[in-house]
């Protein structure tokens, strides 16, 4: 009998969405960051999708936000020239960082005491939040804009990647350790601490790195161009989603295409599993979230497992279903 893939739809934003983040499991749960173009970013409940807040305080579209672990703080960057950090608790913002150009992307150490900014100047920053009145430390050498960065190694070295390279800094000395050079341009990069694994997304290809020493483990090649992937946290599956409007789940060991499937009206931008492996969240140029089951058919968060002999009575189809018992 098929399953059906029901996703849950975060509706609330209205423009693109062009980044998301998930905080690390918290004693309330664990949540979900998104940045739009809209300028307001929002925070949600991460197994539901349900609206907590907005983030106000940007002038301009945001490109990149996340969380820290504990889901306590929350960063955004932005093309107003700022980088902002927020009590996610509150809602409140803590302070506010100024760059000289648009900024892209921002990313917590695990002590959540440092904030690693990246952008259009093509200079990494870190922050000390201790200090908000010290001057940032910069890193130079990237020749073009700053698409995303990452703190790795627990937090002894950084990723970064511009157009068409990417990175590998040492944080101590500030110096670039190695450099990967692509032919076409860098869409996405995802950092995983278990097992140091790098996933890089260019062209159609989803590329699969050593962290440490940047040495390609493997590489699949999807139908369309993508423009983010995601690897699971027990590194069984791998999510990916572009311009076709579909999303992709591949099995990391084999490649296999095991599903795709097509729910949002637009060119997806962003994929990430949430924490525990039990869904993963998709936010598109329509504007929306969507949050997907790993495994379909399992009762989780809002989704309820019906059988048919329960449904019999409603309507004679016995195809097994998902279905979310309300919209988030």
């Amino acid at each position: 009998m098929a399953m059906r893939q029901t996703p849950l739809t975060c509706s609330g934003h209205t423009r693109p969405v062009v980044d998301l983040a998930f905080s690390g499991i918290t004693p309330y749960g664990y949540f979900l960051i998104s940045a739009c173009k809209d300028g307001k970013p929002m925070l949600r409940q991460g197994d539901t999708g349900d609206w907590i807040g907005t983030f106000l305080g940007h002038k301009g579209a945001v490109w990149g936000a996340t969380l820290n672990k504990d889901a306590t703080k929350a960063a955004t960057a932005a093309a107003d020239f700022t980088a902002k950090v927020w009590d996610a608790v509150s809602g409140d913002e803590l302070m506010t960082l100024a760059h000289k150009h648009i900024v892209k992307t921002v990313d917590f150490t695990q002590d959540s005491n440092y904030l690693l900014t990246g952008g259009q100047d093509k200079l990494l920053r870190i922050y000390d939040l201790n200090k908000p009145e010290a001057e940032p430390k910069e890193i130079s050498g990237h020749t073009s804009g700053i698409k995303k960065a990452l703190w790795c190694s627990e937090d002894k070295q950084i990723l970064s990647a511009d157009d068409k390279t990417v990175r590998l800094w040492d944080h101590a000395t500030m110096t670039e350790v190695k450099s990967l050079n692509f032919n076409m341009s860098v869409s996405s990069m995802e950092y995983i601490p278990e097992g140091e694994i790098l996933v890089i997304t260019y062209g159609r290809s989803i590329a699969f790195h050593s962290a440490v020493s940047l040495d390609p483990i493997k590489s699949f090649e999807a139908p369309a161009t993508i423009n983010s992937a995601s690897l699971h946290p027990e590194k069984e599956f791998l999510v990916a989603g572009g311009e076709d409007f579909k999303l992709y789940k591949y099995d990391y060991n084999s490649g296999e295409e095991l599903e795709s499937y097509k729910g949002h009206f637009g060119p997806i931008h962003c994929v990430r599993f949430s924490p525990d492996g039990e869904l993963y969240a998709s936010g598109s140029e329509d504007g929306t979230l969507r949050l997907w089951q790993t495994v379909v058919g399992k009762t989780y968060g809002l989704w309820k497992c019906v059988l048919p002999e329960e449904i019999a009575s409603e309507n004679s189809d016995s195809i097994y279903s998902s279905t979310p018992e309300v919209k988030a």
